[in-house]
């Protein structure tokens, strides 16, 4: 590790069991803890959220080196698990608590995003828009215990979840085909 301040990222891709695996497997990443952001209701449950009436989205909150993983790959990775274009849900999982979003922690954090919307949405890899939104990060909620790293704690059930959602072929068409 390097003396430099370690830094945050906030992205919602819909169920956030599926989103830790792919930060917490990658060399700088320190902790991605699953929670709550984006909405008004303060400390929101998870059956609040899943009722669609805080305007919270599902995310996952990345504690990181940039000098061993820069936030630009950071993007990369968290777009290689989203589909982009749908701004109702992810998979599965219907409505504003799953829609994707990158929740920028300062002004540079903002223009890589950016940059990274009109990148994906001009490369013709997607037919439709690309609708993730870039937002300011708020109030980050951690999830209840039993959704941190519920894919280490409950390898069956995050694996069945994860292939019935349709997440792993969405990603397999569009990302590793």
């Amino acid at each position: 590790m390097t003396d430099k301040k370690l830094e945050k990222a906030t992205f919602a891709g819909g169920c956030f069991w599926c989103m830790v695996k792919p930060f917490d497997t990658q060399p700088g990443i320190l902790k991605v803890v699953s929670g709550y952001t984006g909405g008004t209701t303060e400390n929101p449950t998870y059956e609040e959220v899943c009722r669609g009436n805080t305007g919270h989205a599902e995310a996952v909150e990345i504690t990181f080196d940039p000098d061993v993983f820069p936030y630009e790959k950071l993007v990369q990775v968290y777009f290689q698990q989203t589909d982009p274009t749908d701004p109702d849900g992810q998979f599965v999982d219907r409505g504003s608590s799953y829609r994707p979003a990158i929740f920028y922690h300062n002004e540079e954090q903002k223009k890589i995003a950016e940059q990274a919307v009109k990148d994906l949405d001009a490369s013709g890899r997607f037919k439709k828009p690309i609708v993730t939104e870039v937002v300011p990060a708020s109030t980050f909620y951690p999830a209840e215990d039993y959704h941190q790293d519920f894919y280490k704690k409950e390898k069956m059930h995050y694996e069945g979840y994860r292939r019935g959602s349709g997440r792993d072929q969405f990603i397999q068409n569009h990302w590793e085909g």
